[in-house]
């Protein structure tokens, strides 16, 4: 098992591109170590006979059925909008000349 370095976590606060004072090394790499205690203790749980999950908790179906149903004809969807053209919503344009 290996301690993270101030220099470890420099050169990954670099790569991230974060800007990180020689305290917040220290402290993080005393962080980090603790993290990977953590993780390789977890990887020495016994997995031979847990069935794999991708949730814990058993999931059901929560949608409702697709139903089709009556809905607003393009004159009523645009009967409120303060502009429209050519059957569609007009508004203002916000990114230059693009079109």
């Amino acid at each position: 098992m290996s301690a993270f370095t101030a220099k470890d976590v420099a050169h990954l606060a670099e790569l991230a591109r974060i800007d990180l004072t020689s305290d917040e090394l220290e402290h993080l790499a005393g962080e980090l170590s603790v993290i990977e205690q953590a993780v390789a203790k977890v990887n020495q749980a016994p997995l031979e006979n847990v069935p794999l999950t991708s949730h814990p908790i058993p999931k059901v179906n929560v949608f409702r059925e697709d139903i089709v149903e009556p809905s607003l004809g393009v004159a009523q969807a645009l009967e409120a909008a303060p502009d429209s053209e050519a059957d569609q919503f007009k508004v203002p344009q916000i990114l230059g000349e693009e079109q």
